[in-house]
């Protein structure tokens, strides 16, 4: 890792501008009802996860594409606002940002996501260079552009730089980026879908000793998130919230894994951390509406009702 590294954390991926449907209920399959209100509103994987990090004090810049229609203006304005570094961000000329439509049924705070990604938005490997890479401390990921997130992480692991990626499917060359990454965070589906391995501890466990990452880990929706680390697996249960919307819940999630990792957190601190995070943002309208600060975070440890024991428990 280098000496005097300029930022806490670079994040390679992802950036998406939402248009929130707020829906009394969700309808029937073919039905129809009216909505209540719609909100734009930015958001997108990695760079969400930038926003949290940026909110508990780190410093962070962020590598990637945008459009240079409205919807990317606005991710750029708030990405501005939020002090992250844009350097080498590419505003791609005559390329719509990535657009999410995103249905939120009212009575629950679930979301369904419709959403689109042009290819002009793609980022290529020739974007990524060492100096962009080696300058921070910890380097966040998605597995979208397979390539040159690849890439990014080759150079952090040659350089001694803990790589975290939050992966929700497989993408076609996947297999080059594992091997370079410290801490994988899956969506609750992915294990089971890479391995084919159908119980998630056996999916977990057969991913960690293939790739060798200190941390092998799964989200779990309302019911909080799972990790494998040193042979022993740790669950954390999710915290009850009023909730409003849980758009974003999952990258605020990551955002506050790389900044407990980055400070030093045992893993279940980390994950206790991280679930509490992304249960404030529940409680708020948008991807980015609730990022909580560090006190915050730190009460609801302390005073909030948890999940009742999953059957993920009973199994550790």
């Amino acid at each position: 890792m280098p000496s005097n590294p300029q930022y806490d954390v670079t994040g390679v991926g992802l950036n998406a501008t939402d248009t929130l449907i707020l829906l009394p209920h969700f309808p029937a399959y073919a039905g129809k009802i009216a909505f209540e209100r719609e909100v734009l509103s930015p958001g997108g994987q990695v760079a969400s996860a930038l926003v949290t990090c940026a909110k508990l004090g780190l410093r962070a810049k962020y590598i990637g594409t945008v459009g240079d229609d409205e919807r990317g203006k606005i991710q750029m304005e708030s990405l501005r606002a939020a002090g992250i570094n844009l350097d080498h961000v590419q505003v791609i000329a005559n390329c719509p940002n990535q657009t999410a439509y995103i249905l939120i049924d009212e009575t629950t705070g679930e979301r369904t996501i419709l959403w689109k990604r042009d290819e002009c938005l793609r980022l290529t490997p020739e974007h990524i260079t060492p100096d962009r890479v080696t300058s921070t401390r910890l380097l966040h990921i998605d597995a979208h552009d397979t390539v040159a997130v690849s890439k990014a992480a080759a150079i952090a692991r040659q350089h001694h730089i803990p790589v975290t990626i939050d992966v929700d499917t497989i993408y076609p060359g996947f297999e080059q980026v594992l091997p370079h990454v410290d801490y994988m965070i899956a969506s609750s589906e992915f294990p089971s879908r890479w391995t084919s391995e159908s119980d998630p501890f056996r999916a977990l466990e057969l991913i960690q000793q293939q790739y060798g990452m200190r941390v092998a880990a799964m989200t779990l929706g309302a019911h909080g998130a799972l990790a494998r680390s040193q042979g022993q697996f740790i669950y954390s249960p999710a915290f009850v919230v009023n909730c409003v919307d849980t758009t974003g819940a999952g990258d605020v999630f990551h955002g506050a894994f790389c900044y407990a990792v980055l400070q030093n957190m045992p893993l279940r601190e980390t994950l206790e951390f991280s679930n509490a995070m992304a249960a404030l943002n529940c409680t708020a309208l948008g991807a980015r509406g609730g990022i909580a600060t560090i006190e915050a975070a730190r009460a609801l440890m302390e005073r909030a009702e948890r999940r009742s024991q999953h059957d993920f428990e009973q199994r550790i």
